[in-house]
């Protein structure tokens, strides 16, 4: 184990902590897994742990499943799961701007169509899934033929 400034990630399996040296994390990285695995939980983690450090941090965040980062609190659960796990729940709040393309609820922001693109635009008409895959048809093709939306 270094001294190094890392974040706490976790605990795997076996109940070892699982950390992210600083100095390692680049750019880019992925959180994936199936529905429930807690990968809501580790991206907010993360985004917490960036920003004690110091680090920027931007989500782009469709569902709006990171919202709640914006929060001071936590529930008894959550204190009791990161006990278990030998991490300290402090339960503040992030500091937090959220952009809005209305310009309502937040941060405005300016951005094309082609900006905003198939997957935003779908969730903020409330498309179904067949709407949401003709749209995206609508994009690819425009995208190929060299057209802004």
């Amino acid at each position: 184990m270094t001294d190094a400034p890392s974040l706490f990630l976790g605990q795997s399996f076996d109940g070892e902590p699982q950390r992210l040296l600083l100095n390692r994390a680049n750019r880019h990285g992925i959180v994936a897994g199936a529905t429930g695995t807690g990968k809501t939980v580790t991206l907010q983690i993360m985004a917490q742990g960036f920003a004690d450090a110091g680090v920027p941090v931007f989500c782009a965040d469709v569902k709006g499943d990171l919202s709640g980062i914006s929060q001071a609190g936590g529930t008894e659960k959550f204190a009791e799961r990161a006990a278990k796990m030998g991490f300290e729940l402090h339960g503040k709040a992030a500091p937090t701007v959220f952009w809005d393309l209305y310009g309502q609820k937040g941060h405005p922001i300016r951005a094309t169509v082609s900006d905003v693109g198939p997957l935003l635009l779908a969730q903020m008409l409330q498309l179904n899934e067949v709407q949401e895959g003709v749209l995206t048809i609508a994009f690819h093709v425009a995208d190929k033929e060299g057209l802004l939306l």
